[in-house]
């Protein structure tokens, strides 16, 4: 019964929690604007930094870096010590799968007919809070991506599948700890999900119309 609570908490709370965007609040709040009706119509932090700036790209950024790291915190509060449940005698499993839960509430978030954001920043603000080492090494390769290429998406799709590669190879090797199996299918799920949400831009690449990090889109 135990585990039953656990994993509905979890999800519930996580999907909920990761539906309130941020994007879409600090832009109304800010701007008396809706994000999604400006530049790529991406409820996201790179959406909102090139159409209304550095300040509420800011705000933005600090909201989401917060229901992130919340999310996976409060889950395993309550999961660990309230009812008293791990799952693979490891307690970061529950932080995956609150991890991924919040990332879809983000992107389909119920309070916003389900059009959010792609999800990138949520990934890497759960994983500060479940892997600290695999986070750094994944926002490495999107820094260096970045840095070579110019694409936050091509960053960001590079980072999604080393998410999953330097999973198994931090906790198998670094952490030594239980449950590498699980969380690596987890951290795969939330990778695969990265480059599901990226498909638009992928085909701006194929074809060429992909913005660079740094240039105005109008809106």
């Amino acid at each position: 019964m135990d585990i039953f609570l656990s994993l509905a908490f979890t999800i519930i709370f996580s999907y909920l929690f990761g539906s309130l965007n941020s994007a879409i609040i600090v832009c109304r709040v800010l701007k008396h604007k809706d994000i999604r009706d400006y530049g790529s119509n991406n409820a996201g932090l790179t959406n909102v930094l090139r159409v209304f700036g550095k300040g509420p790209a800011a705000a933005t950024l600090l909201c989401d870096l917060a229901k992130g790291v919340l999310a996976v915190v409060i889950c395993r509060l309550v999961v660990t010590n309230s009812f008293g449940v791990t799952f693979f005698h490891d307690d970061k499993f529950i932080g995956y799968l609150a991890g991924f839960f919040v990332m879809l509430g983000h992107i389909f978030p119920v309070f916003y007919g389900f059009h959010g954001g792609k999800g990138v920043l949520i990934a890497a603000t759960t994983l500060i809070a479940i892997d600290p080492l695999t986070c750094a090494f994944s926002v490495a390769v999107f820094a260096i991506v970045l840095a070579a290429t110019k694409y936050v998406s091509v960053g960001s799709i590079c980072a999604a599948i080393a998410y999953p590669v330097f999973t198994p190879i931090v906790q198998l090797f670094i952490i030594k700890g239980d449950g590498v199996l699980a969380n690596t299918l987890m951290a795969t799920a939330i990778g695969l999900l990265i480059i599901y949400m990226h498909r638009p831009n992928i085909k701006r690449l194929m074809n060429g119309t992909e913005n660079k990090f740094g240039s105005k889109k109008k809106a």
